[in-house]
């Protein structure tokens, strides 16, 4: 998906694309701008014949977070169907099975009530997954320059936390969108020099973007890790001393004989 390594990735993979039953592609506006048109372009130029693609039917949905993996997941279930019709019921229970592990994924009660409410900053990309899903509270965004005339630049978010700092003392995570690239180093910043402990944290969309995340349950359950508080300690309360009983049973003793023996001279 990323534009200066397209016409490589392509040669590299010129044998598998050129014998593929089945095309695909988000179409977003990268897509359209730059996947799709390279790979149109190479199966003609080479004569292996035209592309009919497979898209999204909403190319600004997303995808980390459990509605969303559900919706692609049968998305793509039914591309794979109406181009293998014969394997129809493999298809069908691989998808049963992969909507079961992304509900496994999802939330436990436990953490919605331990991550829901926290106060955060959030990239726009983010911004759905941040607040529908996990249930964060949602200060404000910050985005690139072309989203609303840039009026939720970094520097812009920057500039209004120095401005108005009591707006932003509860919030605990400002949080990145890997494939965007660090834009809130100086959102934190600002916000520690304001005396105000935020954690900055990075969620990801994709599967494989990181060691480990393998999958779209894999991405769940990652992004709600970085937002997820430590559990409380709890210290038992008691009315006797942290010495053992036995111990304490010591001195009583020797008091108590000590005692008798007084007596005993009287």
């Amino acid at each position: 998906m990323q534009s200066d390594i397209i016409p490589n990735r392509i040669q590299l993979q010129r044998d598998f694309i050129a014998t593929a039953d089945l095309f695909v592609a988000h179409n977003g506006s990268v897509d359209q701008s730059y996947v799709m048109p390279y790979v149109t372009d190479f199966m003609k130029a080479n004569g292996y014949g035209n592309v009919s693609w497979k898209t999204l039917k909403n190319p600004s949905m997303v995808w980390n977070t459990p509605g969303g993996a559900k919706n692609l997941s049968r998305e793509v279930a039914g591309w794979l169907i109406e181009a293998d019709a014969a394997n129809r019921t493999y298809y069908e229970t691989r998808l049963q099975d992969f909507l079961t592990e992304i509900e496994k994924a999802d939330l436990t009660p436990d953490e919605r009530a331990r991550i829901s409410g926290q106060q955060v900053v959030v990239m726009i990309w983010q911004k759905e997954a941040a607040e529908e899903w996990l249930g964060l509270n949602v200060v404000t965004v910050f985005a690139p320059e072309f989203y609303q005339q840039g009026k939720f630049m970094p520097r812009a978010v920057v500039n209004d936390i120095w401005n108005n700092p009591e707006k932003y003392r509860d919030v605990r995570y400002v949080i990145e969108n890997m494939q965007s690239g660090d834009m809130a180093k100086g959102v934190e910043e600002a916000l520690r020099d304001n005396k105000i402990n935020a954690k900055r944290v990075v969620f990801t969309n994709f599967p494989k973007s990181i060691p480990g995340v393998e999958s779209l349950p894999d991405v769940i359950r990652y992004n709600k890790a970085l937002v997820t508080p430590p559990q409380q300690e709890t210290t038992p309360v008691t009315t006797m001393p942290s010495t053992p009983l036995s111990l304490w049973l010591v001195p009583v003793s020797l008091a108590s004989l000590i005692l008798l023996a007084v007596r005993s001279r009287k």
